[in-house]
Parts: structure tokens; sequence; C-alpha cells
């Protein structure tokens, strides 16, 4: 217990000294005649939302609903027409949960990971809690599903698959997880028989689907400086699949493309970053870890566009919305920027709560979710 304190003392300090006099609070705001203004069709609360706790749940589209969370437990299905519930569940009731990591779904069924290290699956259709099972660490970001499985990625370095029909562990991979990490992990992807994952010791790891055995790691992030700050390492984006290569980030470390089957190294070009990648065929967008945005060419690496606008404003990861990306930032600002030049060409102050992930774009518009629980349909005239 004292090491695991010891941690997030340290890591504690450590957001200090990067955000310091960088947090969103009294930074400059770039002024932008905004091209367009979005119309809010409807708001609805979810709880507290996540306040500012580390809980990355995302918003999720699924079988014609809006899948929603607080991390207290609150659960809605939603009507993307009007917002109105279609179903709730507080598994505060049942279980202590903290949710943290998530929404999946799939098999008829949503998958969320908790704090308290658990994954938790609920029918789609009336919420009703189907299992729930102990993964031995916390579970903070997304599930992915494949081959009648659900995976998951623990801060313990545990990749762990469960059968997604009653939560039975299939198989763990293990990992190390240095002394000192950020406080996140990576989201799996599956394709081919094969899940791929970054570690937090620095690596982008491949293993087979159906048995867990792994198959290859290849090196994202080496230690270096003299410091503990300056030797994290952590991988902790979402791998990202462009045909037949794959593309990852670490802190203080690299982006790099590498072959799917082999694991064998395209590219690398240096760029630190802990947020997912997002690309729309032709260029991969990058979130830096002081919060400029990047667009590389996926074939050579070579950098198309950087724009130093919203620098150190603890943007989201970016998301492609209506042909534009779009990041939101902790003070509530909603950030359109061309994906051809990088040029920012809308802005709406949207909720001074701030935000803890993207939107998502729905049929007829898109969603997005404050930290302080208001979900927001909104669409572009």
């Amino acid at each position: 217990m004292r090491k695991l304190f010891s941690n997030e003392l340290i890591f504690v300090v450590f957001l200090q000294v990067i955000v310091g006099c960088a947090g969103t609070e009294g930074t400059f705001v770039p002024k932008v005649q905004s091209s367009f203004i979005p119309i809010e069709e409807w708001t609805v609360s979810v709880g507290q939302g996540v306040g500012h706790h580390f809980s990355k749940l995302t918003p999720k589209y699924a079988y014609g609903k809006i899948y929603v969370a607080s991390r207290s437990g609150l659960i809605k299905a939603l009507n993307p027409e009007d917002g109105a519930t279609l179903w709730e569940n507080n598994l505060e009731r049942d279980i202590s949960a903290r949710l943290s990591g998530g929404i999946s779904a799939a098999y008829s069924k949503l998958f969320i990971g908790t704090e308290n290290g658990q994954l938790i699956a609920l029918d789609v259709e009336c919420g009703k809690l189907i299992w729930f099972t102990d993964v031995g660490g916390e579970v903070l970001s997304s599930p992915v599903t494949d081959s009648n499985m659900v995976i998951v990625n623990t801060n313990r370095g545990a990749l762990v698959a469960l059968e997604q029909d009653s939560g039975k562990k299939k198989w763990t991979v293990q990992t190390d997880v240095p002394s000192l990490t950020l406080r996140g992990d990576s989201t799996p992807v599956a394709i081919w028989g094969t899940v791929f994952w970054g570690t937090a010791d620095g690596y982008l790891a491949a293993a087979t689907l159906e048995q867990g055995e792994l198959i290859w790691r290849k090196i994202v992030s080496l230690p270096q400086g003299g410091t503990e700050i300056s030797r994290l390492v952590d991988v902790d984006s979402l791998p990202l699949v462009l045909g037949n290569n794959l593309f990852a980030v670490g802190i203080n470390g690299k982006l790099v493309a590498v072959d799917l089957y082999s694991g064998q190294l395209i590219w690398k070009r240096t760029y630190s970053s802990a947020i997912d990648l997002v690309s729309d065929g032709s260029r991969i967008f990058i979130v830096t870890d002081i919060d400029r945005l990047v667009a590389v060419d996926p074939q050579s690496g070579a950098e198309i566009w950087k724009n130093h606008q919203l620098s150190n404003r603890l943007l989201t990861s970016p998301k492609i919305i209506n042909g534009y990306l779009v990041v939101g930032d902790n003070e509530g600002y909603l950030h359109w920027i061309d994906r051809k030049n990088g040029e920012l060409i809308a802005q709406q102050m949207v909720d001074d709560s701030g935000f803890a992930v993207g939107p998502i774009e729905i049929p007829g518009g898109y969603v997005l979710i404050t930290r302080n629980g208001n979900l927001k349909k909104l669409a572009i005239n």
C-alpha cells in the first residue's frame, strides 16, 4: 500500500510539473470567428458524471440507442431522437461500482470496467445485470469484443480474456508494470485472430486471440533521462489499424508504424502522447503531451501540419464529426479543426465543468458528455 501511495503522490507532482501554469484555467483561449454554430436538440443529466476523476466513460451508440454512464454506477439507455430514458440501472445498489472503463456493446450486452477491478455485463434491452467478474486490477480503458470473448487491459499489466456469456476467464497475458506509470491503459484492438495492445513498460504487443499466446512485442518508448518522470514509457493510446499496418504512440517515445502480421517496424517518428490516435484514412491525427495537434502521413510518417493554438488546454482524444476534426478541453470548449490544413474554424463554450472525453457521431448529429454528467445532443445546420 505504501508503494501505491507513493506512486500516486509522485503522479500528482508529475501532473503539477507538466501542467503547472499550463492548466486550462487562465490560459489563452484562441478567438475564432466560427463558421457555424451547432444547434442543441436536447440535454439529459446522468448523475454526477465523472467529476474530476479519471474515468473515460465515452457514450456508446449501438442497437439504436445511446448508452451512457456515471462514475458512481448510474447507467442509462436513451432514445437518440429526444433523449428520453428507455431504461436505467444504478449499479451502486447491487455492487459498489466505480465505473471507469467502457462503454462497449456486443452480443446484446454492454461491457463496462471498474476501478474496483471488475468487468460488468448488462443486457442492452433492459439494463439487467447479467454477470460481473473480478479481473485483478483497475479497468481504465474500454473492453474489446471478438470471437465470443470480451478482453480487458488492467492497470496490473494483465490482458484478460473472458467468455462473453458467463464472464468466465479464458486466458491472461501478463506484462511488466514499472514502479511509476501514468494513470491510464491502452484499449486493445482485435483483428484477424490477433489482439494488439500497448503496455505500461513501453511496448506494442500482439497475442493470439484464441489462446492468448504472445506473438511479438515491439518497443515504442525507451526509458531515458535521470528522473522517474522523464523515464515514463507508457503506451496508453488505442492502437490504430489502417490496412495491413498498425500505429501506436507512447509517452516520452515514438509514433511507430508496424506490419500487422510480423510486427516489423516500417517507420518511427518522435512524438509523445498518451491519447488515442484517430485517422481519416489519409492522415493520422495526434494530440501530443503538451496538447499540440499534429497530422502525419500514414505511409511515410511525414508531418503534414501542426497546430499550436490549443497547447496546454488538456484536450480530449480527437474525433471526426461531420468531416471535421474535433477536440474538447478541460475548460468546456469544443474546438473544430480543418483536417486538411489544421486551421481552427469553429469553437463553442459548452459547459464550464469541462470534458473528459470527446464527442461521438450519431445519426442526425453528435452527442457529448460533460464532466458533471450533462449529455447533450447537437447538430450542425
